[in-house]
């Protein structure tokens, strides 16, 4: 990576005022009780989105006219060929529908092919709107709790397999694993397949972070293993994480199945959802079309971050055990050799070393004693809240 382009994941950019989510301090004073925090929290990065992303937004605005949008068809082929090209996976057109997010998409399979009182699975620790979807919905929460093995999560599929086969429905399925950053083998995911397939289970599978996966590891598509789980899946997916364009809330579902393509036709239409917005369709077509050179360096930069992180932690907070990432920029860390509770530690972090991170406890059973950090930033402000860690437990 040569000095110029690494240079703007280096510079700061000041994202106050600008309505953001994780810098907005009345935010940061209602989630965390105060303004004066560092926030490393929510999955967003503090990078600039991809040059050929701000120019085609910036184009498109040159036309004064912003009418009724439908998807050209080069959006659908930008999708057909990163899937292609990045994932060895070969969809049709046909397959592709569109949500304002991966949550909301979440949603709308929940309702699309559920009934209220129905069971649906999840595996815990997991990304938090997972329990929160089922229980708006008036589903059924069923659990099997990950494993930790070894510094990494595991699945125990006897536990899966005797909750499959209980009533479960639906299957919420988050590959790679957010906030572990797993990337499950090809192996284990022919183990889950196959059980989905045998228990007659929909696979929902969340692969936000499919584009984030760092080296050895490789993210499969659950659906592009074989045809069988394909007619059993709805994917989803989104540019959002991959080039940090999350408020855009532009993301995709991808079905071989024509009835469950219908179904989820027919339940967003009841739902009133037909379409995305033109500057979301302009970002997603850009990000696909011209993106990959930006993520090639990002994910250089993010795993000299890792590497930093983890080398920080195990010298001067031995305390503390990262859990080392197959994908994403979010590192699952392990405080419970302090010996506090979860309050305690969320105390400590706040008012002693001024530091927004996410209690585990949010991500379900399994949760307890961890905290998620968001390092997709500038090394400085990396540095910055490595120290602000140390100091929370000093």
């Amino acid at each position: 990576m040569d000095i110029l382009n690494k240079s703007i994941f280096e510079e700061h950019y000041d994202r106050e005022n600008t309505g953001s989510v994780k810098w907005d301090k009345n935010s940061l004073k209602s989630l965390f009780g105060s303004e004066d925090v560092l926030p490393m929290w929510v999955a967003d990065m503090d990078f600039p989105a991809p040059e050929g992303i701000q120019k085609a937004l910036i184009e498109r605005l040159n036309h004064p006219i912003f009418g009724y949008t439908v998807p050209s068809g080069t959006v659908f082929t930008e999708i057909q060929s990163w899937l292609r090209d990045r994932h060895s996976w070969q969809i049709e057109k046909e397959w592709i529908s569109f949500s304002s997010g991966i949550v909301s998409a979440i949603g709308t399979t929940i309702q699309a092919f559920t009934n209220p009182g129905d069971k649906i699975l999840v595996q815990s620790p997991v990304y938090t709107p997972f329990f929160d979807m089922i229980k708006n919905n008036d589903r059924e929460v069923v659990n099997s709790p990950l494993m930790l093995e070894d510094g990494k999560f595991m699945i125990d599929f006897t536990d899966f397999e005797d909750k499959l086969k209980s009533g479960v429905k639906l299957f919420l399925f988050c590959s790679p694993h957010n906030p572990g950053g797993r990337v499950w083998t090809k192996d284990e995911l022919l183990r889950i397949g196959d059980l989905c397939k045998k228990y007659d289970v929909i696979m929902v599978s969340d692969e936000i972070h499919a584009d984030l996966f760092h080296s050895p590891s490789t993210h499969y598509p659950i659906a592009s293993l074989s045809k069988e789980f394909a007619a059993i899946t709805v994917t989803l997916m989104a540019p959002s994480k991959t080039f940090n364009i999350a408020g855009m809330q532009a993301s995709f579902l991808v079905t071989s199945n024509e009835k469950l393509q219908l179904k989820l036709q027919n339940t967003q239409t009841k739902l009133a959802f037909h379409g995305l917005n033109v500057l979301a369709l302009t970002a997603m077509e850009a990000a696909y079309r011209e993106g990959l050179e930006w993520l090639t360096e990002m994910m250089g930069y993010i795993e000299e971050n890792i590497k930093l992180a983890e080398d920080f932690i195990a010298e001067e907070i031995p305390a503390l055990h990262v859990m080392h990432p197959d994908a994403s920029y979010l590192l699952w860390i392990d405080c419970r050799d302090l010996g506090m509770t979860d309050t305690e530690i969320k105390e400590r972090l706040i008012h002693h070393g001024k530091l927004a991170l996410e209690p585990g406890s949010k991500y379900g059973p399994g949760g307890e004693g961890f905290v998620r950090m968001n390092i997709g930033c500038s090394r400085a402000t990396l540095l910055e809240g490595l120290k602000r860690l140390k100091l929370a437990f000093s």
